[in-house]
């Protein structure tokens, strides 16, 4: 019998306009509390640098706050980015989270870079550090897994089974199903380029101590509101702040909906807006209900990682309240 499909979320410490970013990163604490009475499997923070609309950089910090804060929920990474880090103080960092936390740590591991070439110096790694993702991946998995010789331990990490899972960046599906890991890849419906990466990840995969079956996480942007329209407002902040990170090379803190619809952009802002409201899930719940159902079935996807972020507090945790009803076995 099938398990069933697990719900996820994913919050990055999105900044609002006018606001601190203490104020993002206590909000994304409160918000895991609230997803974990909603029902929601896991709760995982993300990792991005020197990026003014974003507070969340420390994950392993911001990860370790979550969970001190909740008591069934999963909590993890969504993810480190293995390359700007020494795999020993990664396998560090979890191996106390997981201790002060037993059976409810995740980790979940990327392969991107700084955003721009002077973030990346500043981390003190260039583009090549990406390419060596294969090894640090292997030496982290084997501090976790106390390999006989290694000259060092990973204190307390040696002898934890914290489930590892890779973002599907680049060739991280290979990475994935080399090492015998979960993938977490983004889905847009109808996708042939999802479904390949699905499908080559599915026949490459090699079954491991960390997983005996090939399991796929899609990531996704959901919102669900009364009506559609509703629903798609809540997308227009986060959509407006991408638009204009790619025309002028800064990710800005979040507007309302309301000012954003009221700006002139110029064209290729215009261009990159309406593109960047392309390939989301919103709608009512029975649209969403059936929008994510053809998803999932497209890949046989195990779970369901929900990547909605939004200005509208209030909208955006009803959204993810209505969400929840969808969630298998709840009320």
């Amino acid at each position: 019998m099938t398990a069933p499909l697990r719900f996820s979320v994913l919050d990055r410490s999105l900044v609002r306009r006018g606001r601190k970013p203490a104020e993002s990163l206590t909000r994304t604490i409160r918000f895991a509390t609230e997803v974990e009475e909603l029902g929601y499997h896991r709760f995982w923070v993300a990792e991005h640098h020197a990026v003014p609309g974003v507070a969340g950089s420390a994950p392993a910090v911001l990860a370790a706050a979550v969970a001190a804060a909740t008591s069934r929920i999963r909590v993890g990474t969504g993810g480190v980015m293995l390359p700007n880090h020494r795999p020993l103080v990664v396998a560090e960092q979890f191996g106390v989270l997981e201790s002060l936390h037993p059976g409810r740590i995740d980790l979940g591991l990327g392969r991107s870079l700084g955003f721009t070439s002077e973030v990346r110096r500043a981390l003190g790694h260039g583009r090549e550090s990406a390419e060596r993702f294969g090894e640090q991946l292997a030496e982290l998995l084997g501090y976790f897994a106390g390999e006989p010789g290694s000259a060092v331990r990973a204190m307390p990490s040696q002898g934890l089974r914290i489930p590892v899972f890779v973002l599907a960046t680049g060739a991280g599906a290979g990475y994935a199903a080399e090492a015998g890991l979960p993938l977490v890849i983004a889905a847009v419906r109808g996708d042939d380029a999802l479904r390949r990466s699905v499908d080559d990840y599915r026949e490459r995969f090699r079954p491991s101590s960390w997983s005996e079956r090939p399991y796929v996480v899609l990531s996704r942007s959901v919102a669900v509101a009364e009506t559609a329209e509703r629903a798609r407002r809540i997308l227009v902040p986060e959509a407006w702040s991408t638009a204009y990170s790619r025309v002028h090379g800064v990710f800005p803190p979040l507007e309302s909906a309301a000012e954003v619809l009221a700006r002139q952009p110029s064209g290729k802002e215009r261009a990159q807006f309406e593109r960047a409201m392309q390939g989301h899930v919103f709608g009512t719940e029975e649209q969403v209900g059936d929008q994510l159902q053809s998803i999932v079935d497209d890949v046989d996807a195990d779970e369901l990682l929900i990547t909605t972020s939004g200005h509208d507090e209030d909208a955006l945790l009803d959204s993810y309240r209505r969400l929840a009803r969808l969630i298998p076995g709840s009320r």
